[in-house]
């Protein structure tokens, strides 16, 4: 399994961090237990940073047409009717995923079509589970239309602990299920807003796996 870009200088900072650290304390000191000691826990913070930064390949096999595939690894902690009052200004249906710092962290495009908007937000870093964290986090909102003109928002949300979030998609792109949309580091959320009447193929707590899990279904413009 490869890493993901966002993580390559990160985790080449922490490997030389580790093992500057490592070696002045086998080279000054005779320590012996101090030193496996020490080594053992390095290993182990080393290879969370890794899993962290993981960057699985993957390549959704289902059929696309109308397709909402999950943009991010996680549970659903979110299937509700709301108002969106930043793009759409009309009740839309949320479906939120919680990804945890074990999770992967890449987020995917949902559907295939184009970005018609790309806006970051800053905001406070309050636990992302929480759903005010969804308007008042730190957060970006992309917006895109489906082939068939269907348009859905979906919102990267930082959490307690990540802070930074990274959006790649531009005013403009061409949208694909199978390429990412962003990076979010370290624990958030991702809510989609989709149109009402939509088919949610998710129930609540259900775990998810980013461009793999369909999580709902458009039903085709009249």
């Amino acid at each position: 399994m490869k890493v993901h870009h966002e993580g390559r200088d990160v985790l080449l900072i922490y490997f030389v961090i580790l093992l500057l650290l490592n070696g002045a304390l086998f080279y000054f000191f005779n320590l012996p237990i101090l030193q496996y000691i020490v080594l053992a826990v390095s290993i182990v913070l080393f290879a969370i940073a890794v899993n962290f930064y993981r960057c699985p390949n993957r390549k959704f096999e289902g059929n696309t047409d109308g397709a909402v595939v999950a943009s991010a690894d996680g549970k659903i902690v979110a299937i509700e009717e709301v108002y969106e009052e930043e793009y759409f200004k009309d009740k839309r249906i949320q479906v939120s995923i919680f990804m945890s710092p074990f999770n992967v962290h890449a987020n995917w495009f949902p559907v295939n079509g184009k970005v018609l908007l790309s806006k970051h937000h800053n905001g406070r870093f309050k636990a992302a589970y929480l759903p005010k964290s969804s308007t008042e986090n730190e957060r970006s909102t992309v917006v895109m239309e489906t082939e068939c003109g269907q348009q859905i928002l979906l919102r990267q949300v930082a959490g307690a602990l990540a802070r930074r979030i990274v959006t790649y998609a531009k005013e403009g792109d061409v949208a694909h299920i199978d390429e990412h949309l962003g990076f979010i580091k370290l624990g958030s959320r991702v809510d989609v807003y989709l149109p009402l009447g939509t088919e949610i193929t998710v129930e609540m707590d259900q775990k998810v796996t980013g461009n793999q899990t369909l999580i709902a279904r458009l039903k085709p413009n009249k």
